[in-house]
């Protein structure tokens, strides 16, 4: 066990969950230690009555993000999403697709091949997703989920090579699974801007995620049920202390699995996301009441992938 953890901590990382739960020194860009995101906002017509809600409620949501994805939105539907969080600051997050459980191999379907769910198999798969990603940047996105660690690290090399902007922000989905400050580290090297942990850690191992990485976790506080359908809201202060900076994301228990999402679904999800507003608003009380201190990010800060809808059709 020893020479174990001197490896650990020779190579730089912490040898031990971090049970004192120290205090991260690290922010956002500006200075905040947390923000705010609300997932599953599956098209515009969800979009809309999200921000309506949000109106309603007086919140400050930094990033939106959807599950069914790019490659099944028409591009009036993804310029119209841009344009509406463009407006406000906010980040817009699309899945790419397609993934393990659209395509034709049972395996990801099975209980052995969960892990590999929304993977990309083969390299035709892997080029389709590089695709949806490069249709999504031409038509002014600036921000997409990932699940799969080839094309995690194809993300960097397009954008060394011109096909996707600089400024595009990888949101890494917690579907990836790594969760120890090794993995997580490797998607961060790989390409990751964001990492979407693991629900179920406990804060003293997600304090030595934190030490070993510099780029902003998300964390589920409230969580679907595939996930385990946990609610961390009293956790709220102490996770922003301990992993700032931090995106404190606000799923919702007794979800559908509403994906791949449409028309058949639109009713349900206006009202998933009229709920998982409020669900937010309760959690940002709970920061107002125990934390208030804590910093957050104003609209249009450093760092959220805020589409830019000027953008042109000459991206390759």
């Amino acid at each position: 066990m020893k020479e174990s953890r001197e490896l650990l901590q020779k190579l730089g990382y912490p040898s031990t969950d971090l049970q004192e739960l120290p205090t991260s020194t690290k922010t956002f860009p500006d200075g905040a230690q947390y923000r705010i995101e609300l997932p599953s906002v599956e098209g515009p017509i969800a979009l809309k009555e999200t921000l309506r809600e949000i109106d309603r409620y007086g919140l400050t949501v930094h990033r939106v993000s959807q599950g069914s994805g790019i490659m099944l939105q028409t591009d009036e539907e993804i310029i119209e999403m841009c344009e509406l969080t463009a407006e406000r600051g906010m980040e817009l997050s699309l899945f790419a697709g397609p993934r393990g459980t659209w395509d034709l191999s049972a395996g990801p379907l099975t209980d052995a091949g969960k892990a590999q769910a929304l993977r990309h198999e083969g390299a035709d798969q892997l080029a389709y997703a590089m695709e949806d990603l490069k249709r999504g940047a031409a038509l002014g996105l600036r921000g997409a989920l990932v699940a799969d660690e080839g094309l995690l690290l194809m993300t960097s090399e397009m954008k060394k090579n011109g096909q996707l902007p600089e400024d595009f922000v990888v949101k890494v989905s917690v579907q990836m699974g790594a969760a120890n400050p090794v993995s997580v580290k490797i998607m961060e090297d790989l390409g990751a801007d964001t990492y979407n942990v693991p629900p179920a850690l406990t804060l003293a191992k997600l304090a030595s995620i934190r030490q070993a990485i510099d780029i902003p976790i998300d964390l589920y506080v409230e969580v679907p049920d595939n996930f385990g359908g946990f609610l961390r809201y009293y956790e709220i202060p102490e996770i922003i202390r301990v992993l700032a900076p931090v995106y404190i994301k606000f799923g919702l228990r007794n979800h559908p699995d509403v994906y791949p999402s449409g028309k058949q679904w639109e009713s349900t999800n206006i009202s998933l996301a009229q709920e998982r507003v409020r669900r937010a608003s309760l959690g940002v009380q709970m920061i107002e009441r125990y934390y208030p201190e804590s910093k957050t990010s104003k609209l249009g800060a450093e760092g959220l992938g805020i589409p830019k809808i000027e953008a042109s059709s000459t991206i390759k």
